[in-house]
């Protein structure tokens, strides 16, 4: 992982690399003492730091009050470098081939219902992760958890199906429904978690419907979501970026 430089309001942030649980993450304090633990996952074939370079762009946007947040970025456990990806990881395996045909077919929707092969695996680093950050804080610490991709799968596993207390905020960028079944049954679990989710109306790799579809089973099961659509492929926009700005900002004072 590289180390980006940061800055907020003259505090001189300080990128570090630490293994939390067991998995390697790059964090970066807003301040000499943080208070909310923000917790981001990459996509599928990405870097382990891929999504650190939202940071600097973060605490500008938020300002002093980015002072009271910690970024931790996991890296995923698989190394993508024997299938053409040098820098690539992942939290489980894909077939990539087999998404391709079931997009080309509209037959994704096949997958809604499916627990990916890995997945458990997956669910339980990110939880060991996410335990040893929390332990950091007190008991009753808000914290956010969310992902890009498949790193948004992950965390929406981890957030329904984990063991770990589930996040104030949870953070759904281009991420798509898998584990219908199991999710259902959990949603009680989000009662008091706020979920932030976008998506690109021609997204390519995980189209858009799909994203409804796991919007739709969370209002089902009352859960609180903001979904941002927004006309663009499979990444993350700025208006959501605003969005989670604003989020955080709020949840900094309101610890104040």
């Amino acid at each position: 992982m590289n180390k980006p430089n940061y800055s907020a309001d003259g505090y001189a942030a300080r990128p570090r690399i630490e293994t939390i649980g067991s998995l390697r993450c790059l964090v970066v304090d807003g301040s000499e003492e943080p208070q909310i633990p923000v917790i981001l996952c990459h996509g599928y074939g990405a870097p382990g730091d891929d999504l650190a370079s939202l940071t600097p762009h973060l605490i500008e946007w938020i300002g002093r009050d980015s002072a009271q947040l910690r970024f931790i970025y996991p890296e995923a456990p698989h190394d993508l470098s024997d299938v053409g990806m040098p820098e690539g990881r992942a939290w489980w395996p894909l077939n990539m081939g087999m998404l391709q045909e079931l997009l080309q077919t509209n037959q994704f929707a096949q997958l809604h219902d499916e627990v990916p092969p890995g997945i458990d695996e997956a669910r339980a680093a990110l939880e060991e992760t996410v335990t040893a950050v929390l332990a950091d804080f007190p008991d009753d610490t808000p914290y956010v958890l969310g992902g890009f991709s498949q790193g948004a799968m992950l965390t929406m596993d981890v957030a329904l199906r984990g063991s770990v207390r589930p996040p104030s905020m949870l953070v759904q960028f281009s991420g798509t429904l898998v584990c219908q079944s199991s999710w259902t049954e959990a949603m009680p679990r989000l009662a008091e978690t706020h979920v932030l989710q976008s998506h690109g109306r021609v997204d390519p790799i995980l189209p858009f419907s799909s994203a409804e579809a796991l919007r739709d089973l969370l209002r089902g099961g009352g859960v609180e979501v903001e979904f941002k659509s927004f006309q663009g492929p499979h990444t993350i926009e700025t208006d959501t970026l605003f969005r989670l700005v604003e989020r955080l900002r709020l949840m900094a004072v309101s610890i104040e």
